[in-house]
């Protein structure tokens, strides 16, 4: 496993990471995972070098994180760099956001729920400290607050040994430029796949530029780049895949045939089609790392031998050039 420097912070991260959204399960994945395998999930994560868990209090009404908690038990608390967020709420109103099974979601970043947020996260995952906090989504209007009072409440918590360093997720660009102006801003997390490319153009070299980790979010097109899916297969109205672009019939049939195409590559790289496609997106540069939303043992196992692979330059553009067809 390979690792780098968290933006400015000093702190080591694994190149890849283990995302745990779907760990959280709920209504947004079709229901609960077994629990336990869920903890020897995150466990092997940590055995196999993958130091960075996400998680989030919004990831199935903070399910995610009591998951995260008790996986924390098992392991060296140490030798993990915990991440989780703040501005998705459900207990408070902010700003109507998405709705879960019966549930209502808020964006909301005023200084006083940041800091009831930070004590929930803190209880849920049963630790003292957070190593990158990050905010979910920026707030907006009717419950906006400005950045610069978020952060300076980020800040303090910074100077109050509650977190470690600071991030956002799901920002603009001029967003970012405006963290900067109050705040050594560690990471950045932007979706980012093969598929999908957009954060190429503007927010890798403005990470590049002021030294910010950028941190690709499904990589793996939420398990549709596994090679696994068969061309049959359709998401149940309500699942987070149903509106996606690359799992609408049409669309999905021809990322599959993609895949197919890639075994010869595959092969050669002595990986399987997800490690391929994870390998290619940490081939793109030393800026970033990438989360995965592994869900067993077996499946962080495969996956964290993508770290390892270094394509050739041919390679790399040959995928590039395939995966831009698509979009013609």
């Amino acid at each position: 496993m390979r690792y780098e420097e968290l933006g400015s912070s000093g702190i080591q991260v694994s190149k890849m990471g283990l995302g745990t959204w779907a760990i959280g399960g709920g209504p947004a994945w079709s229901g609960d995972l077994d629990e336990q395998r869920c903890i020897d999930t995150i466990v092997e994560a940590v055995n196999q070098g993958i130091n960075l868990i996400d998680t989030a209090p919004g990831y199935n009404f903070g399910n995610s994180e009591r998951i995260v908690g008790k996986a924390l038990k098992k392991v060296d608390r140490d030798k993990v760099v915990l991440v989780t967020k703040c501005g998705v709420v459900w207990t408070r109103k902010g700003t109507p956001w998405n709705k879960v099974g019966d549930r209502q979601l808020y964006k909301l970043l005023t200084p006083e729920s940041i800091r009831l947020e930070v004590e929930e996260s803190l209880e849920r995952l049963q630790t003292d400290h957070i190593d990158l906090y990050m905010t979910h989504w920026p707030s907006v209007p009717p419950f906006e607050t400005p950045i610069k009072d978020t952060v300076e409440t980020l800040n303090e918590l910074k100077k109050e040994g509650k977190i470690r360093a600071i991030g956002a997720a799901n920002v603009s660009i001029d967003q970012i430029k405006e963290y900067l102006k109050y705040c050594e801003l560690d990471l950045v997390q932007g979706k980012y796949s093969v598929l999908d490319r957009a954060v190429e153009k503007e927010l890798i070299p403005l990470c590049v530029e002021n030294k910010i980790t950028m941190q690709a979010y499904s990589p793996l097109e939420q398990g549709l780049l596994t090679g696994t899916i068969s061309k049959d297969y359709r998401p149940e109205p309500g699942n987070a895949r149903a509106n996606k672009k690359w799992w609408q019939p049409g669309n999905m049939e021809r990322v599959i045939d993609m895949l197919d195409a890639w075994k010869p590559l595959a092969e050669k790289y002595n990986a399987s089609i997800p490690a391929l496609c994870l390998a290619w997106i940490m081939n793109q540069g030393s800026s970033i790392n990438l989360l995965t939303g592994a869900t067993t043992p077996d499946e962080v196992k495969m996956n964290a031998v993508a770290a390892d692979i270094v394509l050739s330059e041919e390679d790399n553009k040959k995928m590039r050039a395939m995966a831009e067809a698509l979009d013609r």
